[in-house]
């Protein structure tokens, strides 16, 4: 089987996944496909047989032609050293180029309905073969028995060893998704920065009614320093501004220097992933440019959404928090309003939270290049990721990179990951190399709308209880760290420290360091969004501070859309050209650290009101606690840094 030459270690690390080994031949003429059985579907684990008549849907994917090839090509065409920098393919070109052949689709296709499947549709660039059918015929497919087995307190269907298929068809299966039900051990993160220390509920999409509210409790400031808090003990010696309500679309373009270049992103589409559909997104973030940047309104023509939707014969979907995904979305469409308002938005949803889906959504921009920028405000926890899966989302990126799309995934929003795995890791997909992670800041715009500081986001919390202010403890902060699973990439060499790139590595191998750049993150230093949500009093529009890298990857991607109106051009992947920057130009501001600062926070207990009490802390900016640090140069919270203004917008 044709393997990425941009994975570092055996895929046999990822996804509790069986060592590889040689794809073998048995003697009735099949191939096993490696890696293709969980190692947790074992007889120790397995609880039931699958019934024979239960109905499962599954995803055949193809290898491309060439995939060496397809690698060298993208990095030509990105690489501003290159002859054919910026020459980009359109979506047939790569497809006749490098796709999957028709003959090899109607092979599979015929495989398949001679096994009783049905086919769904197959997506423009031939990434895939969808078939839905039932056990029985699954297990006969595939040569294998198919059982649910208990893990990790889930019971999951897999099958009982590697699948297998036709040796006449086993070069150009890249891998089968959906057959075992793995990826529901990786539900993708999405995380609202609200910190508010109060869990909210889980809201399913059939729920008429919205996800639970959240207000800002005050005092807060409209720009950092605005009012401090004499109240309350001082902190360290120090009388503590309090946090930002949440800076405006305005400041955070005036911060960033987008706000007098003369472009505001028109001519550009700009693509929001992520699960299902909020009901009111549209009225809400009309509503939310009415209110905070009425000189830019949300035009009707500007936004448009494609939602998948979930196959009606197979077991519900997890919904996995709708409601929490519905505020998602109506982040990352205002913040790519607020920094590009002439940008055309198109939300794809997926029909549900798990990355088989995802990747779907996001094949479907790529394959019909349906935007020049897309923006992913969402990522598994770690690195333990199954084989298929990285093998799946390698070939849709490098797509992108081909035909010029920019793809941004945020770097996650609980630092190096210790506290949940017991170990430093960064996070996929953000680790993919043919995609660019954006890292979270800490940021204070002052009353003229510039910036006064920006350091790394990694936040520590010190509740004050009875006029004493508790220890400081790690809450959340910008994904970061070097990855397992992929080997340095070209556009890092020279430039990432050998320190950094050689962590977690052995010998003297170098890995992949996330992330590449950054922008605001902290919810402490946060954007205002506004949305319909669930009071006490029933169901309203109502505004609220937030952050996490879900806000930093929509700031950037709006950035770059502003970049794209002013230079006439669409960028594409801007990894090799930002990593070159850095030693030619300043139009990369080093973000690094800042010393004891720190704001004092007001929440409401219950969220809402103050009829339960206040919650009153400090939050400690660019906790110093992590095996990831902001510093000077490269560092693997903040990347290379952040945009610095027109410079940036200029030269990138």
């Amino acid at each position: 089987m044709r393997r990425s030459s941009t994975l570092l270690l055996s895929l046999a690390v990822v996804g509790g996944l069986t060592a590889t080994m040689p794809a073998t031949a048995s003697a009735q003429g099949r191939q096993d496909i490696p890696q293709s059985h969980p190692l947790w579907a074992n007889a120790q684990a397995k609880v039931a047989d699958t019934a024979p008549a239960a109905k499962l849907s599954f995803r055949v994917y193809l290898n491309q032609r060439d995939n060496a090839g397809a690698e060298a090509l993208a990095q030509a065409v990105s690489d501003p050293d290159s002859r054919t920098y910026r020459q980009f393919l359109s979506p047939d070109q790569v497809r006749d180029r490098f796709a999957a052949s028709e003959a090899t689709v109607n092979a599979v296709k015929s495989w398949l309905t001679g096994n009783g499947f049905s086919i769904g549709e197959v997506p423009s660039n031939r990434a895939f073969v969808e078939a839905t059918g039932t056990a029985d015929q699954t297990e006969k497919a595939f040569a294998v028995d198919l059982g649910k087995y208990r893990v990790k307190g889930q019971t999951l269907r897999a099958a009982d060893k590697n699948l297998s298929v036709p040796a006449n068809l086993a070069a150009d299966v890249l891998g089968v998704v959906g057959v075992d039900q793995a990826t529901n051990l990786f539900k993708p993160d999405h995380t609202d920065g609200i910190d508010s220390g109060k869990a909210t509920k889980s809201v399913q999409p059939s729920d008429v009614a919205p996800g639970p509210g959240f207000r800002n409790a005050p005092p807060c400031s409209a720009y950092y320093g605005e009012k401090i808090d004499t109240t309350d003990p001082a902190y360290n010696g120090k009388r503590l501004p309090y946090a930002p309500c949440g800076y405006t679309p305005a400041q955070l373009r005036s911060a960033y220097g987008v706000d007098k270049v003369g472009a505001d992103g028109k001519g550009t589409t700009i693509a929001i992933v992520d699960a299902f559909a909020s009901p009111t997104i549209y009225a809400d973030a009309s509503e939310y440019a009415r209110r905070n940047d009425p000189a830019h309104p949300l035009k009707q023509s500007q936004f448009s959404q494609h939602v998948f939707p979930a196959n009606p014969v197979l077991e519900p979907p997890d919904q996995c928090d709708a409601a929490g995904w519905y505020g998602e979305e109506t982040l990352d469409v205002e913040a790519v309003h607020g920094l590009a308002p002439g940008a055309n938005i198109l939300y794809v949803g997926g029909s549900d939270c798990q990355d088989n889906s995802l990747d779907e959504a996001l094949n479907y921009v790529i394959a019909g290049h349906k935007a020049d920028i897309v923006s992913n405000s969402y990522g598994d926890t770690g690195e333990d990721i199954p084989a298929d899966e990285v093998k799946v989302f390698n070939q849709i990126s490098l797509q992108a990179v081909l035909e010029g799309i920019g793809v941004y995934f945020s770097s996650g929003d609980n630092g190096d990951e210790v506290a949940r795995l017991g170990f430093p890791s960064p996070d996929f997909s953000a680790s993919a190399p043919w995609i660019t992670a954006v890292g979270g800041t800490s940021i204070a715009i002052g009353k003229d709308g510039k910036r006064i500081f920006e350091t790394g986001w990694e936040t520590s919390k010190s509740l004050l209880t009875n006029g004493v202010y508790g220890p400081a403890a790690y809450t959340s902060g910008s994904g970061g760290g070097t990855s397992r699973l992929f080997e340095q990439p070209f556009y890092q060499k020279g430039v990432v420290p050998d320190a950094l790139a050689t962590k977690n590595q052995t010998g003297h191998k170098k890995g992949r360091v996330v992330p590449d750049i950054s922008a605001v993150g902290d919810p402490n230093t946060g954007f205002l969004v506004g949305q319909t949500q669930t009071f006490p009093e029933g169901a309203h529009y109502d505004q609220y501070r937030i952050g996490g890298t879900s806000l930093a990857s929509p700031v950037f991607a709006g950035i770059m859309a502003v970049a794209d109106s002013l230079d006439h051009f669409h960028h594409g992947f801007i990894n090799p050209v930002i990593y070159k920057l850095t030693s030619r130009t300043s139009a990369i501001s080093d973000v690094q650290h800042v010393d004891g600062q720190a704001v004092a926070r007001v929440d409401y207990a219950n969220s809402v009101d103050a009829s339960e009490g206040l919650l009153r802390s400090a939050r400690n900016l660019d906790y110093q606690g992590l095996t990831i640090r902001t510093t000077k140069g490269y560092d693997d919270v903040t990347g290379l840094g952040a945009p610095n203004g027109l410079l940036f917008l200029f030269l990138v």
